[in-house]
């Protein structure tokens, strides 16, 4: 005897009673799914791996702001600073992956894999991209004394006497370092690099005739820049700035095909789930597409960029490989 002869064969009462029960039963599980609550439905932290008042902790503030706004729920910003932005990504990269703990990454994320190889977490493993968030124009800037009033002058200065020029950075292995030394590789030149600690004692050893040359971020570049204090020779991002959009490129005043910046993006862990990425992504560009937003950034010398998940994924990955070759050859090491 099949199930359909044992149904047949019961009381149309007792059919009723399991017909419904199954119904119940039926209701019970699919419930759960349809009582999930709306994303996010409490608030979402977005952890910072450097102190509060710089750059990126700047565009964070700004993007949870404007996202608490849009989403009726707090957007928190959570500072880890340590180790060069290593402590706040190795505490985003333990986070559960619910799209409630996200990481404001930088620059500093696609180089760290190749000044520190034994790194706890793997940027492009353990995280998902979610959008490029903004791009810091870094500024190549002279001591007025300099006889060279533009990249092509400059090189043929220093080929005249190799080694004698020297530029500051924030510190060895950061982006204005490396900025200097793809110059150093694509010019050819021999610009020697002096370490400070931090972009303000370095423009303080510019000013100060200590470094003939800087690759300045937009901020710290800007006031002097613009009180006459030094002299801009070049942007040495791919195409001129909307912060100072008078001066030109590097790549079109003596070295096509020179390209570099800092920026900031916004990722979350790995395995989150793809709708709230998209959602992420979605609210995050949104957020950073607001014009009191986009004035905020300009202020701290920053131009918001949002785009895809996707395409953010490709840079990453370009990034990677493009300072792991600027690391070798350099041979940057840091302690």
């Amino acid at each position: 005897m099949n199930i359909l002869d044992t149904e047949a064969r019961m009381p149309q009462s007792t059919r009723r009673r399991c017909l419904g029960g199954a119904a119940a039963a039926t209701a019970a599980l699919a419930w759960p799914a349809l009582a999930q609550p709306a994303y996010p439905n409490r608030p979402v932290r977005l952890i910072v791996p450097f102190p509060a008042g710089g750059p990126v902790d700047t565009i964070g503030r700004a993007v949870a702001h404007k996202l608490s706004l849009l989403w009726g729920q707090q957007a928190i910003i959570d500072n880890r600073a340590g180790a060069g932005g290593i402590v706040g990504a190795e505490v985003a990269a333990r986070a559960v992956a619910d799209g409630y703990h996200l990481l404001v990454c930088s620059i500093h994320h696609t180089v760290l894999p190749s000044l520190r190889p034994r790194l706890s977490y793997d940027i492009e493993r353990d995280f998902v991209p979610l959008t490029f968030g903004a791009m810091f124009p870094v500024v190549l800037v002279a001591h007025p004394s300099l006889p060279a009033n533009n990249v092509a002058e400059l090189i043929a200065l220093d080929k005249k006497s190799p080694g004698q020029l020297s530029f500051g950075s924030s510190g060895s292995g950061g982006g204005t370092h490396l900025a200097g030394e793809l110059f150093n590789m694509q010019a050819g030149t021999r610009l020697l690099h002096v370490p400070y600690k931090g972009s303000a004692p370095a423009m303080s050893g510019l000013l100060g005739g200590q470094v003939q040359l800087m690759f300045a971020d937009a901020p710290t570049a800007l006031p002097q820049i613009n009180g006459g204090k030094v002299r801009a020779l070049a942007v040495a991002s791919a195409r001129r700035s909307v912060l100072p959009p008078d001066i030109p490129t590097v790549a079109e005043s003596g070295l096509p095909g020179y390209e570099a910046y800092s920026w900031a993006g916004f990722m979350a862990p790995a395995g989150t789930p793809k709708d709230i990425v998209q959602r992420l992504g979605t609210d995050i560009g949104r957020a950073l597409n607001d014009p009191l937003v986009s004035q905020r950034l300009h202020a701290v010398g920053a131009e918001a960029a949002p785009g895809t998940p996707g395409a953010f994924a490709q840079m990453l990955h370009a990034e990677i490989a493009k300072w792991a070759g600027v690391v070798r050859a350099a041979r940057i090491q840091v302690d």
